[in-house]
Formats: structure tokens, C-alpha cells, sequence
């Protein structure tokens, strides 16, 4: 059996930022999966090992942290434990849920189950996905029900809104702007463009409700915007990002379809940077959805994510409990059994 403590330090002192360490922190899960008898299925910059022919559970967990800012005042790559209190970088996301699932594997007899996990484990989940993209493109069938480890303490999360970015981009013709009727101020293009997206949003959008999400109606945030070089210069071009956080598909297509209709109308380059579907899994009595994108939302099957906490995930001297991460353990080890008996 395996101290859930002595394995998360082991993963903390593996820095992953930007996958630095990539290759280092899979060796270590997978010699220590192997000496509990789980085999390698695939070993690149994602691992994925077994431990029956037939799996019923699988665990998706990002090995990749962020970056660290000013303001730490303990050991980033360390485990220090102050009181009930574990600090380093990615306890919170995600290494205590690698942990934990490695911990409960360790205290579970598979002898005595029909079916066994299947064990995945990605990178570049902080920046831009690559990993569980490259997991769905080599992975021909997934286990009926997954968990991913993000975290949420110790709350089991059966749904997350749908997400939907843009990058939409203007030309104009630049001028001297003591005469701008000579241009075109792609500024003022763009700024037309949000103006008519925003009421779109306002009137279609916002006032159709699920009371599933905690924010009960698709969110719309203009992110970013650039444009122009000089204050007595009409600007020749601007662009802007765009998100919505959707609660249904049939939300997706009605954005789609004005954003369309307003790239032709100004003569605008809308440009998809990502688009995840929202999903929600009917799972007994659990009902608890969350806001933000995991790697869950690439999937398609039954999929829960339950992780520790607090959630101080991305913040300065991020922390969890040793009380939730205890917890999590046994969690997991309740769903093993359930899924795998």
C-alpha cells in the first residue's frame, strides 16, 4: 500500500511546468503502477497503462502545471505540510488527484473485481490540450465511465458548460486622421461588430436558462482587443477575442450563425480558436456542474470529475488539505469498487 503523502511529494518534485519534466514524472508513475501490475499500453508524451483486458473505469489526470509568480513563501517543487496544510506547485492541480488514484489502486485487491482501470495521463493541459487531443486521436474506445482529477473538493461534478472562443479580425485603410474620409478605421469596425454581437447576445442569448450551472445562461466576454499604431493615424486594422461559455448546443449554433452573418456584414475574418461542447451525465442523485473546461469536455462518454481541495488552483502558495486528500483516497476507492467489481 502506498502512502497518498509520500507519492504526491515524489510528483511535486517534478517540475512540469510547460512539460520541462515531462519524461521524468511518466517514468516515475509508470515504474510505480508496473510494480502494482499495471502494464504499458502506450508511452510517448502521454501514458496510458492497464491492468485487465476488460476496463469498466478509467482516470484522466494532466501532469503539466503552470507557471509559478511572485509571492510564494514556500518551496515550489516540495511538498511542505503546515499544519492540515500541503503547499507546492500543482498540488492542488492536479498532482493530488495522481496521487490519490495511485494510492487507492495500491489498496485495491483487482483479484477480486470482474474488470479492471485503464490508467491515462496527459500533458500540456495548462496552455493548449495537446495531450488529451493526442490521447483521443490514438485511443479507439474509452472505459463506459471516467474520472478526470481535477479539482473540487472532494465534490463529485457531473456537467461543465460548453466553451467556444474566436479571434475576429479587421482591415481598414490607413490615413492621416486630419482627414479619415480618406481611410477606414478598422477600430470603428470592430467596434460596430461587438456592438451588434453584444445585442444579439443581450436579446437571444442571456435570457434562455439552465438551472444545472451555477451561472444559469451562456456568458459572453470580449478579452482582448488591438488595433491601430498612433493617435493621428485612422488605424488599418483591429482584432479581438471573443468567448462564450455555453449551456446547450443549440446555443453553439445560434452564435455560429450571427457570427457569420456579421463577418459578412463587415467584412471581418472570424477565426474559431476553440469549440467544446457542454455536457451533463445523469448520475443518481449527483447534479453539480462547474463552469470552467477540464479535459472531461473532449470526451464523449459517462465522465465525473472529483479532485481535493480548497480549490487554489493557479494561485500563490497553492494548497490542499490532508483531510481531503485522505478523502479523496477512500472516494476513489468507492468508485473502483462500484465500477470494477
Amino acid at each position: 500500500m502506498l502512502n497518498v503523502e509520500n507519492v504526491l511529494e515524489d510528483l511535486i518534485k517534478c517540475n512540469t511546468i510547460k512539460d520541462e519534466e515531462n519524461e521524468k514524472i511518466l517514468g516515475y508513475i509508470e515504474n510505480i503502477l508496473n510494480s502494482i501490475g499495471f502494464k504499458t499500453e502506450k508511452r510517448d508524451k502521454f501514458l496510458i497503462m492497464s491492468n485487465k483486458e476488460e476496463t469498466s473505469l478509467g482516470f484522466l489526470g494532466h501532469t503539466d502545471t503552470v507557471e509559478f509568480t511572485d509571492g510564494w513563501k514556500y518551496e515550489k517543487f516540495a511538498l511542505t505540510k503546515v499544519e492540515d496544510k500541503i503547499y507546492g506547485l500543482g498540488v492542488c492541480d492536479m498532482k493530488s488527484g495522481i496521487a490519490a488514484i495511485i494510492s487507492a489502486i495500491s489498496q485495491t485487491d483487482f483479484r477480486n473485481f470482474n474488470k479492471g482501470m485503464k490508467l491515462y495521463f496527459t500533458y500540456d493541459e495548462e496552455i493548449g490540450f495537446a495531450g488529451i487531443k493526442e490521447v483521443i486521436n490514438y485511443e479507439k474506445k474509452f472505459p463506459q465511465m471516467m474520472i478526470i482529477g481535477e479539482p473540487t473538493n472532494n465534490e463529485i461534478i457531473v456537467g461543465s458548460k460548453g466553451l467556444m472562443e474566436y479571434k475576429i479580425s479587421f482591415k481598414g485603410i490607413k490615413t492621416h486622421s486630419s482627414n479619415p474620409q480618406k481611410g477606414k478605421n478598422a477600430i470603428m469596425s470592430a467596434i460596430s461588430f461587438i456592438n451588434e454581437l453584444n445585442i444579439f447576445y443581450q436579446n437571444k442569448i442571456k435570457n434562455n436558462l439552465d438551472n444545472n450551472f451555477e451561472i444559469p445562461y451562456t456568458t459572453m466576454n470580449i478579452g482582448k482587443i488591438n488595433g491601430g499604431s498612433a493617435v493621428n493615424s485612422v488605424p488599418d486594422s483591429c482584432e479581438f477575442l471573443v468567448d462564450f461559455r455555453t449551456i446547450n448546443k443549440a446555443e453553439e449554433q445560434k452564435i455560429i450563425k450571427e457570427l457569420e452573418e456579421l463577418e459578412e456584414k463587415y467584412q471581418a475574418k472570424v477565426e474559431e480558436l476553440n469549440r467544446l461542447s457542454p455536457f451533463l451525465n445523469e448520475i443518481e442523485t449527483y447534479n453539480k456542474t462547474c463552469n470552467f473546461i477540464t479535459e472531461a469536455s473532449f470526451l464523449e462518454n459517462d465522465r465525473i470529475i472529483l479532485g481535493a481541495g480548497p480549490i487554489t488552483a493557479h494561485e500563490v502558495n497553492e494548497y490542499i488539505t490532508s483531510e481531503s486528500l485522505y478523502k479523496l483516497v477512500e472516494q476513489y476507492k468507492e468508485l473502483i469498487k462500484r465500477y470494477c467489481k
